[in-house]
């Protein structure tokens, strides 16, 4: 299998989860538009689902080193198995709960409040899993984030208040918050399934690219459970018939699922080699990333009032302060 053993490389890669990441989103915007969410989400489980297992059959199974996907699989422990499994559906619904949120309130709004209580949940769990690093500043950071969440909030407020149609559905900010809750649970989940030496990984641990396979089946499997969940509850806002569907949206929804995927491969690949600081915090900066798509590209705050910027500038600063401030407490 692929092993990343230049820490340049593994820093690359972490560079490129937090971009992937970030960015996923834009496909969500771009479908929407004209066709229901879960129209949209069908495909990024599937262009998910169909990278995990081309990376799986070849980054994970070709050369000499470590063990094989099909090898690894055969000797995991059921444990571990199933670890990397509820992963995947631990993702999902905080995944449907966060795009929920952003068919509602926006890429800018959602992104950062979602995303920002699942860092600050994840902080939480890894540190009661493995208490190492320097708790003050953990908490500071994590204080930090929570902040930054806050401030996200009143923008959208500030944001409200400056528009006269009223017409904006406050909660997306509930669903999102609820997305982000149940989402700082996944990625603990999954690690706990994979060995630290993936050159010479322990018996019964999965290698990342096997838990990686694993993790996607589970969103596969759960995915028409959860969507009917989202469908009742009317999570996702109205839907219209889903007659209008071409081809290229469903194209720009498996594109979007093959981006957080990739993502996904290149962070557990490059995490052992870049450390835990530094890949934990590159990867929690696509949040960054996703609030500039959402500013930039799609003007979601053009022509709100100058309060909804100020808050929106002290939600970026107190966010990458918190980043950096857990990146030094894990160093």
């Amino acid at each position: 299998m692929f092993v990343v053993d230049q820490p340049a490389i593994a820093i690359v890669l972490c560079l490129l989860t937090m971009l992937f990441w970030g960015s996923w989103t834009n496909g969500q915007k771009i479908v929407t538009q004209s066709a229901p969410l879960p129209v949209f989400y069908r495909d990024y489980v599937y262009g998910i689902v169909g990278t995990s297992i081309l990376v799986a059959f070849t980054l994970g199974s070709l050369g000499d080193q470590g063990r094989s996907v099909w090898e690894d699989l055969q000797q995991a422990k059921v444990a571990n198995l199933g670890l990397a499994f509820a992963g995947g559906v631990i993702f999902n619904l905080g995944n449907w709960l966060l795009a929920s949120g952003i068919n509602r309130s926006g890429i800018a709004i959602a992104m950062p409040i979602g995303t920002g209580l699942s860092l600050a949940v994840g902080l939480v769990v890894n540190y009661i899993a493995e208490p190492t690093g320097s708790l003050p500043l953990l908490i500071a950071g994590g204080v930090a984030v929570l902040v930054a969440i806050a401030f996200s909030a009143l923008a959208y407020l500030a944001k409200e208040e400056g528009e006269s149609s009223g017409d904006s559905d406050k909660t997306g900010i509930w669903i999102a918050l609820a997305g982000g809750l149940v989402a700082g649970f996944f990625f603990r989940t999954v690690s706990a399934s994979i060995a630290q030496d993936i050159m010479n990984p322990e018996p019964g641990m999965l290698t990342p690219y096997s838990a990686l396979l694993l993790f996607s089946i589970g969103i596969g499997l759960s995915n028409p459970l959860i969507e009917r969940l989202v469908k009742r509850f009317k999570l996702a806002g109205d839907e219209e018939p889903d007659h209008s569907i071409n081809f290229r949206q469903h194209g720009i929804g498996l594109a979007s699922g093959f981006i957080w995927s990739l993502g996904m491969a290149a962070l557990l690949v490059g995490s052992p080699k870049a450390g835990d600081a530094v890949s934990y915090g590159l990867s929690q900066g696509a949040t960054i990333v996703s609030v500039l798509w959402g500013l930039f590209l799609w003007k979601e705050f053009e022509g709100a009032p100058p309060k909804a910027n100020r808050y929106l500038w002290l939600m970026g600063a107190t966010y990458v302060a918190g980043l950096v401030l857990i990146i030094f407490a894990r160093a």
